[in-house]
């Protein structure tokens, strides 16, 4: 696979114009958005037809291997053609996700650096006036946060250098079974690193599996977050499993309201865990649909049939 400039990327993209990255369908209102993440079983046409159809206002696009939009697999030509079919369906992108394990070797934080290029590549294509974010987990153990939380934080000042020439802001997820898990943590590690450029990617899910009260994780994670997972999860820190919205206890009206609270204006993405994917009989256009029945009405969207 030839590699291109970033010269390429961004000409190849600019001739189709795409709803802004993470702008609201109406002012005021938070971005709602499902993550294709769940959606690798289909074809990119029929993903981003499902989203539409349901009433999404964007999609978060998965960059890892084997997925829709891997930057090392896509040429000029397909950044351009994916940018036609985002406009055509009039889908903003409103996140990229990728899969960075932080706390490797030299070897592993080289090539973790090189992924975050190319994924800040395609943001810039995809939206060059405002690229989306790229979120990820960091990997590691809860056990192990205080002996390797110093590591975590220089290798993320040198992401930050990444999307600091890149202008595309990377954003760290806490994760109930990673190193990074508490919201202490979390607000500890973005400061410590100091940069507008890395920021938190927020999801509940973690931390109401740990009994953290909603109104708490808000307050505290909102100001320091661009963008939000949103899914059900049931269990406890050792044995828990996540679930789509509306399977579990989720308060989604509760949720909407604190983060409109604290003046949060990233979007809300939907994403479906591999638990639930992964699952024989998994339809991915039925839990498009039925998450958009479980969360549209918390966030401003008219009820769908």
């Amino acid at each position: 696979m030839p590699q291109f400039t970033r010269r390429e990327w961004l000409s190849a993209a600019l001739a189709a114009t795409l709803p802004a990255p993470g702008a609201a369908a109406v002012p005021g209102r938070l971005p709602l958005g499902f993550s294709l993440y769940g959606m690798r079983a289909l074809p990119l046409a029929d993903a981003l037809d499902v989203c539409k159809r349901c009433g999404y206002d964007g999609v978060e696009l998965a960059l890892m291997p084997g997925y829709h939009a891997d930057p090392a697999k896509l040429t000029p030509a397909d950044v351009k053609a994916l940018a036609k079919r985002l406009a055509d369906a009039n889908l903003s992108v409103l996140g990229l996700m990728e899969n960075l394990p932080a706390l490797g070797d030299a070897a592993a934080h080289r090539a973790n650096l090189d992924r975050l290029g190319a994924a800040a590549d395609l943001a810039n294509a995809l939206g060059p006036d405002r690229p989306p974010p790229i979120e990820t987990v960091l990997g590691g153990k809860p056990a192990e946060w205080d002996k390797v939380k110093d590591r975590l934080a220089e290798r993320l000042a040198d992401w930050a250098a990444v999307g600091r020439d890149r202008k595309t802001v990377v954003a760290v997820k806490p994760h109930v079974a990673n190193a990074l898990h508490t919201v202490a943590d979390a607000v500890w590690l973005v400061k410590q690193v100091g940069s507008e450029w890395l920021r938190l990617a927020f999801d509940f899910s973690h931390f109401e599996l740990r009994g953290v009260r909603i109104e708490h994780a808000v307050t505290e994670l909102a100001p320091h977050s661009v963008f939000a997972h949103v899914k059900d999860a049931k269990g406890t820190p050792e044995k828990f499993e996540f679930l789509l919205p509306g399977d579990g206890a989720t308060d989604y009206p509760k949720l909407a309201k604190l983060l409109s609270g604290a003046k949060y204006t990233g979007p809300v993405v939907v994403e479906v865990s591999a638990q639930v994917s992964n699952k024989p009989g998994y339809d991915p256009a039925a839990a498009a649909k039925s998450s958009f029945r479980a969360v549209s009405a918390a966030f401003g969207r008219p009820p769908r049939d």
